[in-house]
């Protein structure tokens, strides 16, 4: 099971899975899922990451792992796979909000920062707007460019 784009069709799966996890979903819409990652098992829809877009930086959302399936290594495959993807779009850094998942992010690289110090239109997202409370963690990772192809001589 690897991460794969979702697709509209997924859209309620999707809220179904953030709603019993506990996070934001009221200021989704379907056309959001186009920068969304999905697993999929015989059940549906296993886990789940998303990121909005604005410029060259990232808004990692909506990661999610239904309670059952937690402990397998399921959020760091997607996060990992959100990173490549960002990576591939132009994303210099990702940033994040979270209230529950400060060491998970830690552990794979997100250092916290000032809420005041992320680009404006990070800042003007509804996430860092309204959603997620003042007391959330903010973090942010710097993404490496992927490698470019050695040149044939």
């Amino acid at each position: 099971m690897s991460p794969e784009p979702a697709h509209d069709s997924d859209f309620s799966a999707v809220i179904r899975l953030l709603a019993d996890a506990a996070l934001p979903h009221d200021d989704l819409a379907p056309e959001h899922l186009r920068h969304f990652l999905v697993m999929r098992d015989a059940d549906g829809i296993a886990g789940v990451v998303g990121m909005e877009v604005a410029d060259d930086a990232g808004l990692l959302r909506s990661l999610a792992v239904p309670e059952a399936r937690r402990g397998g290594g399921l959020a760091s495959r997607l996060v990992d796979a959100l990173e490549a993807y960002a990576r591939s779009a132009g994303i210099r850094t990702l940033y994040l909000l979270t209230t529950t998942a400060e060491a998970f992010f830690a552990r794979r690289g997100y250092a916290r920062v000032e809420r005041g110090t992320v680009p404006e239109a990070i800042a003007a997202t509804p996430e860092f707007r309204s959603i997620c409370p003042a007391s959330a963690a903010c973090m942010a990772k710097a993404l490496v460019p992927a490698p470019e192809p050695a040149a044939v001589a």
